[in-house]
């Protein structure tokens, strides 16, 4: 049996990622009633910014 090798992950650009953070925090604001669900796609979001961040640093770089 051959051994199967993962699939690389998408290449992800900061505005790809500031564009999945915008899309969690879109989603939070319609979670009103579920605040737990609610901050978890705030902490999603932040987590998209904080990767955002990366990626533009190693661009400039």
């Amino acid at each position: 049996m051959s051994e199967q090798q993962p699939t690389p992950a998408p290449v992800t650009t900061a505005g790809e990622a500031v564009g999945h953070a915008a899309r969690l925090l879109a989603q939070a604001e319609l979670e009103l009633t579920n605040l737990p669900l609610m901050e978890r796609l705030d902490q999603l979001a932040c987590s998209w910014l904080a990767v955002a961040n990366v990626l533009a640093e190693r661009e400039r770089a």
